[in-house]
């Protein structure tokens, strides 16, 4: 592998997670830090956790239908099979999180900020990504119907084994964005692209669409 293309590979840190001790619903509210607990089977759903923290945490099997975690932090997380058709979490920050066979609905997960992130067999809806940073994140073996990257920033980001079904990166700026390991279907904003790195068969595809959004004819 050439040095060019092992730098635009997600760089990512093994989680560590030892010596956790259950977590409650109750120990969690506004602004609240839990750290070094393990939430299982907890129902967050409608709950006011705008601001809350989660660190050196797991989530398994939490519900979390339309609560709010505006400007939350999930740092050395891990959090698996999630189920939220609502998640609210715009503003909110993750750093060396694992998102693991998960189901999300609708994600508004906007001005968000993702570093050293890998999301794994989840099924997700819509995701509004727009105007978040994403550094080192790989999704891998996911489904996304909508995935939207608006003004986002995102460096080394890398999707493997996934269906994206459609992909809005009007006005966003990628560096080694590496969507070769993706099933693509509609693609909006196409200049946004700049900095991706796709396959031939991708690129040809992009070329048509391309084509269409520049109001191009393209007979034989």
């Amino acid at each position: 592998m050439s040095p060019r293309a092992e730098s635009a590979r997600p760089r990512m840190s093994e989680l560590r997670l030892n010596g956790l001790v259950p977590g409650y619903a109750g120990d969690l509210g506004p602004g609240e830090r839990a750290e070094g607990l393990a939430f299982d089977g907890v129902d967050l759903t409608e709950r006011r956790l705008a601001g809350v923290a989660f660190v050196e945490c797991t989530l398994g099997d939490v519900t979390a239908d339309g609560a709010d975690l505006a400007g939350a932090s999930f740092v050395e997380t891990r959090i698996e099979r999630l189920g939220a058709p609502s998640l609210d979490a715009p503003r909110s920050r993750f750093r060396d999180v694992e998102l693991l066979a998960s189901r999300i609905g609708s994600g508004e997960l906007y001005d968000t900020t993702w570093s050293g992130a890998l999301v794994r067999g989840c099924k997700l809806g819509f995701v509004n990504l727009r105007a978040a940073e994403l550094t080192d994140v790989l999704f891998e073996d996911c489904v996304i119907g909508e995935l939207d990257l608006g003004r986002a920033k995102a460096t080394r980001v890398a999707f493997e084994g996934c269906t994206l079904e459609t992909l809005d990166v009007t006005g966003a700026e990628l560096r080694h964005v590496d969507l070769r390991g993706a099933r693509l279907g509609r693609v909006a904003g196409i200049p946004g692209l700049r900095g991706a790195i796709v396959s031939g068969l991708q690129a040809a595809e992009l070329a048509e669409a391309m084509a269409e959004q520049l109001g191009i004819s393209v007979r034989d």
